[in-house]
């Protein structure tokens, strides 16, 4: 079982404050909540509805994911702490009212310690069922008050990143003519496809779902499709975008890629502590993850306060800003981008989250 006491997996020295494991037998509902940080204010992190395979299996993803939370609102510049939370269970078969509703009556016990909203598995109509039960969720849908479906500012932000990047590497901040191979057309893949195509970009993907590649199609007839990820990475291409699980870049897929520049919408894309030295001694510039992908969750934050599109898009637009500070900061201290952001993140939840020792 993972040590959740142990020693944190990045250099800040803090660990979780609060795991939370809930279950209803009736409905069937077995979850665990996590709360890595709330440093800088309330945890707001998804809810993954996701067929694990041991209960440790859903632990280990639920520590990871909501410590990576606590880096990406932070980074983001949000006043709000890091969590995440897991449903054990296949979304196809076992989703039930009974079920969400009996989770929701779990985020409520937490007293606003916990904000929850969509992650893989679970959607903003699900969310609008759990908060019939809770005060404290978001990413709900437009016809209850909410911004709806977040993965419109996730890809508008990594493209933002993609930017960046190619002016980092390349002196100009567009794809245009640039080879791009998209992992994963699945809510936030395709529409970062859309973007790329826009922007003139020859884009080539990959993902296990016909459907979901047949919806890329319908609309970009020149998208090229390959079987797979490996025939991705081989396709010569100049920018690797990661956008469907985490783990994609491990021990055998750096040393293949051709790309100069790795920039994808997938959380935790790095298999192990070491990858990202690995990307940089062979000259691949890193786009963090949780810096690029942010941008789902700076639009379901605005929603707490009371949704505004054009605010939260605005916001969005500054990960571009974010991402070259990062690259910027690597430079100047010769470390690999996701140290550099790691540094910057913990630095602001040091700085802000000291205020809270300021009696009120």
């Amino acid at each position: 079982m993972p040590n959740v006491f142990g020693s944190p997996h990045k250099g800040n020295g803090t660990r979780h404050e609060q795991v939370v494991f809930c279950q209803d037998e009736a409905s069937g509902l077995r979850a665990i909540i996590a709360i890595y940080s709330t440093a800088l204010g309330p945890a707001l992190g998804g809810t993954r509805f996701y067929p694990y395979g041991s209960e440790d299996e859903a632990l280990a993803d639920v520590l990871n994911l909501s410590q990576g939370m606590a880096y990406k609102n932070a980074i983001a510049g949000l006043d709000l702490g890091g969590g995440k939370a897991v449903i054990i269970g296949d979304p196809a078969t076992g989703k039930s009212e009974a079920l969400l509703r009996a989770y929701g009556r779990f985020v409520q016990s937490l007293g606003g310690r916990y904000y929850t909203a969509c992650d893989v598995g679970t959607f903003s109509e699900d969310m609008d069922v759990i908060a019939r039960e809770s005060r404290y969720v978001t990413g709900r849908t437009v016809a209850h008050g909410g911004a709806g479906d977040s993965s419109v500012l996730t890809a508008f932000g990594v493209f933002q990143g993609m930017r960046a990047a190619a002016e980092t590497v390349w002196g100009s901040p567009t794809l245009r003519g640039r080879r791009v191979g998209v992992e994963g057309a699945g809510k936030v893949g395709h529409r970062l496809v859309e973007h790329l195509v826009e922007d003139g970009a020859e884009v080539v993907l990959c993902d296990v779902s016909e459907a979901a590649i047949e919806r890329v199609r319908s609309r970009h007839p020149d998208v090229e499709v390959v079987a797979d990820n490996a025939a991705l990475i081989a396709s010569g291409l100049d920018v690797y975008a990661p956008c469907a699980l985490g783990g994609s870049l491990d021990d055998a897929t750096v040393p293949a890629l051709s790309a100069a520049i790795v920039c994808g919408a997938a959380n935790n894309q790095l298999a192990h502590p070491g990858i990202e030295k690995a990307l940089a001694d062979r000259g691949v510039l890193y786009a963090p993850d949780y810096v690029v992908n942010a941008g789902g969750v700076i639009q379901v934050a605005d929603e707490i306060g009371g949704f505004d599109f054009e605010r939260a898009r605005a916001r969005a637009a500054g990960i571009y800003d974010t991402t070259l500070r990062i690259f910027a900061l690597a430079a100047e201290e010769g470390v690999p981008p996701a140290v550099a952001a790691d540094r910057l993140a913990e630095r602001r939840m040091t700085d802000i989250g000291r205020l809270r020792g300021i009696l009120l």
